[in-house]
């Protein structure tokens, strides 16, 4: 693939879940009014992080042996907890397909989430950034000349 699927992906779970554990802990002083949202937040970006994994499955084929690879499965190791614990929260916090206030367990999985999210995040970002995964191999090889 020329144009790499996985990073336009990427950015609608990462987004969806970020809003949903800034909801989660905004409801804590303002309410109903804040935490509703992060069901409907926490679905969306389970369900768009699916694609997305598959995506970055294919791509991994196109990651070098090496610190890039381990790199890798770490950005992937990290994804897969945070998508876990946001399918967590998620199942946990429902009655009946609709939402429940967040309760403690909710904002541990929430954090938690977060936390593998930057992780992450972080070493995806030095994929693209520090291994140039997903650059233009050909236009990179001709400037190298």
């Amino acid at each position: 693939m020329r144009h790499p699927l996985h990073p336009a992906l990427v950015h609608f779970p990462v987004a969806c879940w970020s809003l949903a554990v800034a909801a989660d802990f905004a409801g804590i002083w303002l309410g109903e009014a804040a935490w509703q949202w992060s069901g409907g937040l926490l679905a969306v970006g389970c369900a768009m992080a699916l694609p997305a994994m598959m995506a970055g499955m294919m791509e991994l084929v196109r990651v070098p042996e090496g610190a890039a690879m381990r790199d890798a499965w770490i950005h992937m190791g990290a994804m897969i907890c945070a998508f876990v614990f946001f399918v967590t929260r998620l199942i946990l916090r429902l009655d009946h397909l609709q939402p429940l206030a967040p309760d403690t367990l909710s904002l541990i999985l929430d954090a938690c989430g977060f936390a593998a999210l930057a992780i992450g995040g972080w070493f995806g970002g030095k994929l693209v950034y520090g291994h140039g995964i997903g650059g233009d191999q050909a236009k990179d090889q001709s400037t190298a000349l």
